[in-house]
């Protein structure tokens, strides 16, 4: 039975990458406007694809490096052989899947913004089934790479199931690896472009925004794709492949000692559920249209019908499925996975409640503006701390419900094997989840266009009505992320427990309490580590931006006709600066993340391992929500004044929401989703390096 269910995986992973492959063929065949537009498609192409080919330059010297470093743990007896080549396979794949979804989107900007001159629903139509190849490559080869893995290690090296989930955990951290270093170059990229072009373009020289004589602005419209396109689908394929294997990890766990039921039973059931997921998307997705009305709310309807009906395919499929699998008995496993699918759905609504121009928070921040910059500023703060509380009390009411479900009460392995079914479950439908945030930079570069273009107002009024809209589902994105990174990260940790457990053998002396030294300092270095790590890439976005600033402004000085329109920018100056400034920058915090669980757990043990990972989830998951809420309420309440609250476009109020939302750049986009990321990085590092820690340590 478990190799078909398996087999069933494979095919699940097929069928998406078909339908994104038919998807991509779909965007395609929409024309892409006019000569200049063409033109600019194919500038911010160009520069999004240098950039990539310099990052994975240096991500093949990093890579090389891990392979050679695992190959001697290996070699010394710490970890199989398998675990090396997992570990490039699944950064392959991470790295894949957001040069995929950066590919189409570079080719659906023009082609988007083309479409809104015949109508919005065409642009819609076009942007999100741009988005629909991004959210289908990813869960298409996250399944491919855990079937094929599987099936290689089970029918092919006849392993037992336990080493089976212990080796393809690894290829998680290659997955982790390879988003982090993704979605923090990239996410330094768009925001140094983007806070330089807005600074001096919007606030200083009074142009436009995407106005074609600001010399930043094609360096923003490649930051759009390398760091919300490629470093966000790096950033959801490892969420998506974490929550599946730490899922299949704690089932073997959990089921050792339950003779009723085959533990292969317990590895298949995520990764079922993930491929019948799939399907849902699908359904889904086919829903997602709408009219010419403009408004948000009718706009954010026609996404919610999509998402909200495959979470109910889900919902329904999932139940015979449990039934089948474990059968009546374990039947409180379905209602895990429900209370996932449910937590998703409420962490969705309350991100876009808070983040949203059609609702009170954003509404409110905006009326701040009036009074300046500082006063949004505060406001967009106070905002995004005030929003964690809810997405904080529904992860612990679905990791309560999840765990009490399962039976943890009675067996707790088994309900921590439920609550990583909440995380698989959450992030069940990620394949339309994604394509309504792919979608969102995608209509940012139409917009750009259709203004760098000269076409008609309201075409531009049509792309910003899907940018706006855009900005709410990414966070929406985001916060699925961040949601799911909470409960996959418990279940990681779990996950290292065990492996602690199961390397060190009878010399293991687990002491978890708080009042143990080594466990008190691991949570408070833990707590520290989302603040450090937000600080060195905020300060990187920081550096980058002012070289542009500089390069702007030098560029308005020097350039002779240029503020008159006589004169072209040089926009590879700028392209040029952001992409040596990120790829130089990034390497720190990636570093950082990789290192520190291994320095910790040589100096305080694997007890204050579990010390720093258990601190890092906590503030780590309130940092990430923290700052992309904030970030979110800023860019949309600038969108809200642009829309003509306050006196619209050129008004100090809408210079004021122009400070916050740059304020709120690096917030949303690079530092708040690189920690969800950093959280499951710490936990796979730490186990894949368990063996090494228990070994040799300190204390």
């Amino acid at each position: 039975m478990d190799n078909k269910l398996a087999l069933l995986t494979l095919c699940g992973s097929i069928i998406a990458l078909l339908f994104a492959a038919t998807r991509a063929q779909k965007v395609l065949r929409f024309p892409e406007g006019n000569d200049t537009m063409v033109k600019i498609a194919a500038s911010i192409r160009s520069g999004a694809m240098a950039y990539l080919k310099r990052q994975y330059r240096i991500l093949l010297i990093f890579f090389a490096g891990m392979f050679l470093i695992l190959t001697v743990m290996a070699a010394c007896g710490f970890l199989t052989w398998f675990v090396p080549f997992a570990f490039i396979t699944g950064g392959f794949f991470s790295g894949l899947s957001g040069f995929v979804g950066m590919n189409i989107a570079t080719r659906a900007n023009a082609r988007t913004a083309a479409a809104c001159q015949k109508g919005l629903n065409r642009g819609l139509k076009v942007a999100f089934s741009a988005g629909s190849v991004m959210g289908f490559t990813v869960v298409g080869l996250g399944l491919l790479d855990i079937s094929i893995w599987y099936l290689l290690l089970r029918l092919v090296f006849h392993l037992p199931i336990e080493e089976i989930t212990s080796a393809m955990l690894t290829f998680g951290m290659g997955a982790s690896s390879m988003a982090l270093f993704a979605r923090v170059g990239g996410g330094i990229y768009t925001k140094a472009a983007d806070v330089g072009a807005d600074l001096v373009g919007k606030v200083e020289a009074g142009i436009p925004e995407d106005d074609p004589r600001n010399p930043a602005v094609i360096a923003d419209n490649v930051g759009d794709n390398v760091g919300d396109v490629a470093g966000m689908g790096a950033d959801l394929y490892e969420s998506y492949v974490g929550s599946v294997l730490s899922a299949c990890a704690l089932g073997v766990i959990a089921f050792n000692k339950i003779e009723a039921v085959d533990r292969v039973n317990a590895v298949a059931l995520p990764m079922v559920l993930a491929a019948v997921g799939v399907l849902a998307s699908i359904i889904g997705s086919m829903l997602v249209k709408t009219g010419e009305n403009t408004d948000q709310g009718t706009l954010l309807k026609a996404l919610r019908r999509g998402t909200n009906t495959s979470a109910l395919l889900i919902a329904v499929v999932a139940f015979p499925l449990v039934w089948f699998i474990f059968g009546k008995a374990f039947i409180g496993f379905y209602f895990a996975i429900i209370a996932g699918l449910i937590a998703g759905v409420l962490i969705g609504f309350f991100t876009e409640f808070f983040t949203s121009d059609s609702y009170k928070p954003t509404k409110g921040l905006a009326e701040k503006s009036q009074t300046g910059p500082a006063t949004i500023v505060i406001g967009g703060i106070s905002l995004g701390m005030l929003s964690t509380a809810v997405p904080i009390l529904i992860i612990a009411v679905c990791v309560m419900a999840a765990y009490t479900f399962s039976g943890g009460f009675t067996e707790t392995t088994r309900g921590l094997y439920g609550i990583a079914l909440a995380a698989v479950g959450m992030l069940s439908t990620l394949g339309i989840t994604l394509a309504t945030d792919a979608y969102g930079p995608i209509a940012d570069n139409a917009g750009g266009i259709a203004e760098m273009s000269g076409l008609e107002p309201e075409v531009r009024g049509r792309t910003d009505a899907l940018d706006s809209l855009g900005n709410t589902t990414a966070a929406t994105g985001k916060g699925f992320a961040i949601g799911s990174a909470a409960l996959t990260a418990l279940a990681l940790i779990a996950s290292y427990v065990e492996k602690v457990q199961q390397v060190g053998g009878a010399g293991v002396e687990l002491n978890m309490s708080v009042m143990n030294p080594p466990v008190l300092v691991g949570i408070f270095i833990g707590a520290c580590l989302p603040f450090v790590f937000a600080a060195l890439t905020m300060s990187s976005v920081g550096r980058a931006a002012q070289s542009i600033v500089v390069e702007v402004r030098r560029q308005f000085r020097e350039i002779k006709g240029l503020m008159e329109g006589k004169a072209e920018a040089d926009y590879e100056a700028c392209v040029d600066i952001c992409t040596k400034a990120s790829l130089h920058e990034m390497v720190l915090p990636t570093i950082l993340a990789i290192v520190t669980p291994v320095v910790v757990g040589l100096l305080l043990g694997y007890n204050g391992v579990i010390g720093m990972l258990t601190g890092a989830t906590s503030t780590g998951f309130l940092m990430a929500v923290f700052m992309s809420n904030s970030g979110g309420a800023w860019d949309n309440a600038k969108k809200y004044i642009e829309g003509g609250a306050y006196g619209g476009k050129g008004s100090e109020a809408h210079k004021a929401a122009v400070v916050g939302d740059t304020v709120g750049d690096p917030f949303k986009d690079t530092s708040g989703p690189s920690i969800n990321i950093l959280i499951k990085l710490l936990s796979m590092v730490s186990i894949v390096f368990a063996g090494l820690i228990v070994n040799f340590h300190l204390f």
